[in-house]
């Protein structure tokens, strides 16, 4: 018996006459604890109708004959055939925090890493004397608690990511996989599991992070004899080639006993701490102004400096020139892959725009989308093999794919970015993905990170964000290279409200952007107040979006004022938690976000409907020490709706009171109208 432990947790790996199994995983054991006593503990019984062997769940379960659930290795060999698996006996080697794992099929080793340092990471690997296809690897095999009963899956679509869908385990596998060749809208590489009790602040989990950008696939398998299991690798048949060495990409596990929040913030501090490789860990998270909801296409330097003006007036700190900018893209059917500057646009180039941007105090960020490329183009008309799939294939926005897994096509691409970033002064890259691959390739996904990897050696400065139709590429994967997610198209803040707290359950504020939109909104035709507008980006890394012409003296001075707030904040949100809040009245929408040191809070309350009750519910907070004193006050009682004429103690002043009787009792907020929200400020006293 091998165990490994972190400050909290324990992982205990069993021997057996192939692949070990995972025994243990949870809160950390005692040193006296009797391995092999836990071991004869979980060994199961067997009955009727069985094979005469006891099926074990290894980290690597095979169709051996008796292990009758899916497997989670197959290999064929280079005419086709399925290669058949049974491992000797494996090697374990003890390192630090990790477990190495090595066993022997025939030609065939099979490795696994497991290393429980904050999370659990698991890998795995194969090597082969000679060459074979691989149809099928997953990341080493963890047993779900049997008392954790329901899936927690993430879906979306462009204009409506991250909604969460919950259901329960049954015998037999359920399948999701993300064919689209990125990590996409659709299926996101992430599932909880949880007892049927679990809310944000209650029951038991464990979440599950794939750390992959290009097509993955899920199985959640309940076996007849009552195992349960989640599997996650690359799509199935992404490796086109026979090869003698595959690989998992990491897999991240954290477990929690207080709730999804328990989980989402060891997954925002894993993210923020360990996974994101800063350019400048020290630099502030700067308010954006991106220009495409003000101008789209129609680059007009006359136009972008006014605006540029207006924007830094308000408070931004960043313009970002987004499409239009290069080859003769007056519109999304033509230029992609010509990455130069459009001269009828920009005659002198970017150097007069990028000039008066630092003369008003702000950094310059560009929008590009590298990876793809317009049949008008002069690059596919010079390069048409250089496409990813058939000459025949349906296009996606206009757009092809370039195939990254060729090094011409990576050298070409690294020599127009470089070229781009070493003549301008850009701070800033926008990077979209706006196609989906014709079929899954991992080649592809191995090409675009190591031309991230690239261009970060050459660049170290420039921080890149990750955009694909908005949040359509976000994983641990991708994240290794970038520092910030474009998490929709979507910038109604009704929208965002939502999208962003299921979004916590995964990444930090540190890096999802969350941007002011117009008015009456370009994707859902709503119109919004600018206080609720403002107060939604404030939540995360604050931006704008829209075209600052059309705001009032009146609505500048309230977006404003909320930068303002942002920037007074920010230091302490952007390395603080998110806890969501289990609202009482599903009208309300709300999160805490809590100091690093817990000596300070804001708590963001969104009414986001009218609620079927009079007068609002008591709002019960979380992630306070229960024995604390907080002062609390509300940010922005201008919000308090005309109806309110009670005695709500909060319009007026400020209350001091325990952490244990805002978690238990909770607050009671002023009456809100639908599409507000509130802005309640603690400090500890």
């Amino acid at each position: 018996m091998y165990r490994i432990d972190d400050r909290t947790q324990t992982l205990v790996l069993e021997p057996t006459n192939g692949l070990p199994c995972i025994a243990y995983f949870g809160p950390r054991l005692s040193e006296a604890e009797d391995l092999s006593q836990l071991a004869a503990a979980g060994c199961r019984d067997m009955t009727g109708g069985m094979v005469d062997a006891l099926p074990r769940l290894t980290i690597c379960p095979v169709s051996d004959g008796v292990h009758l659930g899916q497997p989670a290795l197959r290999v064929l060999d280079t005419d086709g055939a399925e290669v058949s698996l049974r491992f000797e006996p494996a090697t374990i080697t003890p390192k630090s925090q990790t477990l190495i794992v090595s066993a022997v099929s025939g030609d065939l080793t099979y490795t696994a890493e497991i290393t429980l340092d904050g999370v659990l990471t698991l890998r795995a690997s194969i090597d082969s004397l000679s060459p074979v296809r691989l149809d099928w690897l997953s990341a080493p095999v963890l047993p779900v608690p049997g008392a954790q009963a329901e899936l927690i899956e993430f879906s979306g679509r462009w204009n409506g990511e991250f909604r969460m869908q919950r259901q329960s385990f049954s015998v037999g596998a359920r399948l999701r996989e993300a064919r689209q060749g990125r990590s996409g809208h659709e299926t996101p590489p992430f599932v909880y599991t949880a007892t049927p009790d679990a809310r944000f602040t209650r029951g038991e989990a464990m979440a599950f992070a794939y750390g992959w950008p290009g097509g993955h696939r899920m199985i959640a398998e309940e076996l007849p004899d009552g195992h349960r299991m989640i599997q996650f690798g690359n799509s199935a048949g992404s490796e086109r080639a026979p090869n003698t060495h595959f690989e998992t990409a990491p897999l991240t596990i954290v477990r929690s006993d207080t709730g999804l929040n328990g989980c989402a913030v060891q997954l925002q501090a894993h993210v923020r701490d360990a996974v994101v490789t800063w350019s400048d860990p020290s630099r502030k998270r700067l308010v954006h102004y991106n220009c495409w909801e003000a101008v789209y296409f129609d680059h007009d330097f006359a136009t972008l400096s006014d605006m540029a003006e207006r924007a830094a007036c308000i408070g931004a700190e960043r313009f970002v020139l987004d499409d239009g900018w290069f080859g003769k893209r007056d519109d999304d059917t033509s230029s992609l892959g010509d990455w130069q500057i459009d001269r009828r646009k920009w005659p002198d180039g970017l150097t007069p725009l990028i000039d008066r941007v630092h003369e008003l105090g702000m950094t310059f960020g560009l929008w590009v989308e590298p990876e793809m490329v317009n049949a008008d183009s002069d690059l596919y008309r010079a390069h048409p093999d250089w496409v990813l799939g058939p000459a025949d294939q349906v296009t996606g926005r206009y757009q092809l794919v370039l195939d990254l897994g060729r090094a011409e096509v990576r050298d070409y691409l690294f020599t127009a970015l470089d070229a781009i970033l070493s003549e301008n002064e850009i701070d800033y890259l926008k990077w979209d993905h706006n196609r989906l691959l014709p079929m899954p390739d991992a080649a592809q996904a191995r090409g675009i990170m190591e031309l991230f990897a690239r261009l970060r050696e050459v660049h170290p400065g420039v921080e890149i964000e990750t955009c694909a139709s908005g949040g359509g590429r976000i994983d641990y994967g991708i994240l290794q290279h970038t520092s910030r997610v474009w998490l929709s198209d979507c910038i109604d803040a009704h929208e965002r409200l939502r999208m962003q707290q299921t979004a916590a359950l995964l990444i930090p504020s540190a890096i999802t952007g969350s941007h002011v939109g117009a008015e009456h909104s370009h994707t859902t035709g709503r119109s919004l107040t600018m206080e609720f507008r403002a107060w939604i980006a404030a939540m995360r890394q604050m931006g704008f979006e829209s075209d600052l012409r059309g705001f009032s003296k009146e609505d500048e001075a309230k977006l404003a004022r909320i930068t303002a707030w942002f920037k007074e904040n920010r230091d302490w949100m952007m390395a603080g938690d998110i806890h969501a809040l289990d609202s009482d009245d599903p009208a309300v929408t709300a999160e805490i976000q809590v100091a690093k040191d817990g000596d300070r809070f804001v708590v963001f309350a969104g009414q986001s409907a009218t609620s079927e009750q009079n007068l609002p519910r008591a709002l019960r907070l979380s992630g306070l020490e229960t024995d604390a004193f907080y002062e609390i006050r509300l940010a922005n009682p201008e919000q308090v709706s005309p109806h309110s004429r009670g005695d709500n103690a909060l319009k007026a002043v400020s209350l001091r009171l325990s952490g244990r009787a805002m978690m238990t009792a909770g607050i009671n907020l002023p009456l809100a109208w639908p599409e507000t929200i509130y802005v309640i400020e603690g400090h500890r006293v």
